[in-house]
């Protein structure tokens, strides 16, 4: 414990992204607690403990107010029920409006200050009437919040070309920024098909080994260039970037050559 605090590691929906609280007291992991947020009052699932010293700045985390309570559980359930219901009426209200929006999801906090609605759209979108008439029926501040591509692969799930689930919807507490870059960086033919995942955007899994495939890469020469080699002069036609070794054709004949482990080496 760290200035008095513990500090625990909350998210507040399978998958989602963790978030840290501060706390004055215990709380064992899978326990769900009420939470102060700048939203509101939340309800989530304490997923981690933080060890000491690895968080700065503790004083500006938010609260956990309390270990939640069979009363608090029920209005949770009661909060997603009636967020069922909101959403399917924001869609009847986007369709009678006549809006070019898709509304994925409808979520309340949990003390109801707010009501929160996420949404694809292709442009920017005038939903100020949309606003205003959900606030008419459920008489509590309404956020409609525009979603990334991204976004709606996590908030819907499914299986990646791997076979696995979706690293979004699975583990991943945030989206890094993916460049194409990391696909050329790799070797991998930019086959969108290959490349692209669920979301129709680059795949995230392609950050994981970037560093790495930077490290091995140096040194290596690019193939088509020309090179010398002891055997002769010619193109490279082919590398493994992970093993460090290329391949040169000279006289017709593919000839090896390995860098090694050193990242210092260069071609000649």
């Amino acid at each position: 414990m760290n200035n008095n605090y513990y500090i625990y590691g909350v998210n507040f929906k399978d998958n989602g992204k963790v978030y840290n609280f501060k706390s004055t007291f215990k709380c064992p992991l899978n326990v769900t607690v009420i939470t102060e947020t700048e939203k509101g009052e939340q309800f989530g699932r304490v997923v981690s403990h933080i060890e000491d010293g690895i968080i700065k700045n503790i004083d500006e985390l938010k609260d956990i107010i309390r270990i939640s309570t069979k009363s608090d559980y029920d209005q949770y359930l009661k909060n997603l029920k009636e967020a069922d219901k909101a959403l399917k009426d924001c869609r009847e209200l986007v369709k009678e409006l006549a809006l070019d929006m898709k509304v994925i999801n409808a979520t309340f906090t949990f003390d109801r200050k707010q009501l929160i609605f996420n949404f694809l759209a292709d442009e920017r979108i005038d939903f100020r009437e949309l606003a205003k008439r959900l606030a008419a029926i459920y008489r509590t501040r309404i956020e409609l919040r525009q979603i990334g591509a991204r976004d709606k692969a996590r908030e819907i799930g499914g299986l990646g070309a791997c076979g696995y689930r979706l690293c979004c919807a699975n583990f991943l507490s945030h989206i890094d920024s993916v460049s194409m870059n990391m696909a050329k960086n790799q070797g991998l033919a930019l086959n969108p098909s290959k490349i692209n995942g669920l979301c129709g955007r680059l795949l995230c899994c392609l950050t994981y080994e970037d560093d790495e495939y930077i490290a091995c890469n140096k040194g290596l020469p690019e193939i088509g260039d020309v090179v010398e080699i002891p055997e002769g002069k010619g193109p490279v036609v082919s590398k493994d970037i992970l093993n460090r070794t290329y391949k040169v054709l000279v006289e017709n004949e593919k000839v090896e050559v390995s860098l090694g482990d050193s990242q210092d080496d260069s071609a000649e």
